[in-house]
């Protein structure tokens, strides 16, 4: 399990990939803007007479780097990151990175572990089902002693049922020589083997219909047909069958009742007209898996998975382009929450869950994932619109400084040239302008911060109507903003210079 969750590794989303090049082109197209200004204005200073003393210097250059590559965006990340992490703990879920918040603005694919997520988890033993040939206190009786040192609710649950049933108690086990046989994901049994006073060995086992039957046949045993068909009505019904056997011979069935949480199928309807397809993955049987899944209301579902399984499952539907989330409680999930791009936990879960996650869910509810997907999206809108500000913002900045400081180029004696017509904002001087400009690039971060922090409000609209509004408000704003903010700064310098 630690080797899995070890190999797991999270890709990068679409978003922070198309920013992460976006942003390192925009800044290498300033760079080289800057680096080759001084070739282009010491030509047109030879071409104009002009000394060469009077060429950009190295701190007019780098204040022009500063204000011309993409620094407002970067300056908001963190702190887009860190309101989408903060509503979210306003709604009782921790988020470990503002990555894992992205992603969840994207995601398309959900996957859900059944135990404790989509139902209760909390699987009671309801009833004895013997063979034929079999006593239902004999069953009771095997059932007990091949629980006793399973410690899960569904464990306590068959202890607990044969005391009430038929008042078993106190079991000296270590007479017997007993070895507990634990459960794991693989085997999908337990049990303990007894030696009696003869020296026999009684291997009591009790998992799921499929791995009992491996055990019976193994032993040259046989799985009787009204075992088969007692097996496929309960997982009809939504139950979960467990049967126990005894060397090669099958002594009957427990049931397991489990109980789908209340409104979870309403809210996997909402997901779905987010365009989120709900997957239901569990170790339990193909017939009880589709009945809890008809009852909760997911898309899919998957039967009989092991750790293993889920972590294929995930990496598969990763490699056809989706972002996948995964919802889970148990140790056995820890791989998939590790590989998957956002990995809720809930709290009622392990501790190997909630460490492999990027989430936790401090109420344990997983239709939750419906407030992470809006939380997610809004934090991808405000982090597109500041983008589409900031590009419009260092556009205009370029267009607004590089003519101001290219008035002396060509000016005749008047000190008027060609290149004045350029310089609409009329600028005290290119000292003023390049001063103007770094201080509205320090200034504009800070006044944007509180609506980074506040978010733009999340409209469930397509992706070109969200673009239009982006352009209309932020692009256009983003363009206004240097010319009337670097022109009220350069008025407020030259007035107490």
């Amino acid at each position: 399990m630690i080797a899995l969750v070890e190999g797991a590794k999270r890709q990068k989303t679409p978003n922070e990939i198309a920013l992460s090049i976006l942003l390192a082109g925009l800044s290498i197209i300033f760079l080289l803007a800057v680096v080759t200004l001084p070739a282009f204005f010491g030509y047109s200073l030879t071409a104009s007479g002009l000394p060469m003393s009077q060429n950009l210097t190295i701190p007019v250059l780098i204040a022009l780097l500063v204000c011309l590559i993409p620094t407002t965006i970067g300056g908001l990340l963190s702190a887009i990151g860190i309101s989408g992490m903060d509503r979210l703990l306003q709604r009782n879920i921790i988020a470990t990175s503002g990555k894992a918040i992205e992603a969840a603005g994207d995601v398309d694919v959900l996957l859900l572990d059944k135990t404790g997520t989509i139902t209760l988890g909390n699987r009671m033993a309801t009833n004895f089902f013997p063979a034929d040939g079999v006593t239902e206190t004999d069953l009771a009786h095997a059932a007990q002693l091949s629980s006793l040192s399973d410690e899960t609710p569904e464990g306590r649950s068959i202890v607990i049922l044969a005391k009430e049933k038929f008042d078993f108690r106190g079991r000296d086990v270590h007479q017997k020589n007993a070895v507990f046989i634990p459960f794991t994901a693989q085997s999908k049994m337990s049990g303990v083997d007894l030696t009696d006073a003869n020296g026999v060995i009684h291997q009591i086992r009790k998992g799921s219909s499929e791995a009992i039957r491996s055990f019976v046949h193994n032993g040259n045993g046989f799985f009787p047909k009204k075992m088969e068909e007692k097996v496929a009505e309960l997982a009809r019904m939504g139950a979960t069958p467990l049967v126990v056997a005894e060397n090669n011979k099958v002594l009957g069935i427990i049931q397991l009742k489990d109980i789908v949480k209340g409104g979870i199928k309403q809210r996997f309807a909402q997901l779905r007209t987010m365009g989120i397809r709900t997957v239901m993955i569990t170790g339990d049987n193909a017939l009880t898996a589709a009945a809890i899944a008809a009852e909760a209301g997911v898309d899919d579902f998957m039967a009989e998975a092991t750790p293993e399984d889920k972590l294929r499952r995930i990496r598969a539907e990763q490699a056809n382009g989706h972002l996948v989330g995964m919802i889970g409680d148990g140790t056995n999930d820890a791989p998939a929450l590790a590989q998957a791009d956002i990995g809720i936990a809930m709290n009622s879960g392990t501790q190997a869950a909630r460490e492999a996650g990027n989430m936790v869910d401090l109420d344990s509810n997983p239709t939750k994932l419906i407030e992470v997907v809006e939380v997610g999206k809004q934090l991808l809108m405000t982090r597109g619109a500041l983008t589409t500000f900031s590009i419009a913002n260092d556009v205009a900045k370029y267009f607004a400084i590089i003519p101001a400081i290219a008035v002396s180029l060509y000016a005749g004696k008047n000190g008027i040239g060609p290149l004045s017509a350029l310089n609409v904002m009329h600028l005290g001087s290119p000292e003023s302008a390049i001063l103007s400009a770094v201080i509205f690039n320090a200034l504009i971060i800070i006044l944007l911060v509180p609506l980074a922090l506040k978010g733009v409000p999340y409209r469930p609209v397509s992706a070109n109507t969200a673009l239009i509004r982006n352009l209309v408000i932020y692009g256009f704003g983003g363009i206004l903003a240097p010319f009337v903010g670097i022109k009220l700064i350069d008025l407020l310098i030259n007035l107490f210079a």
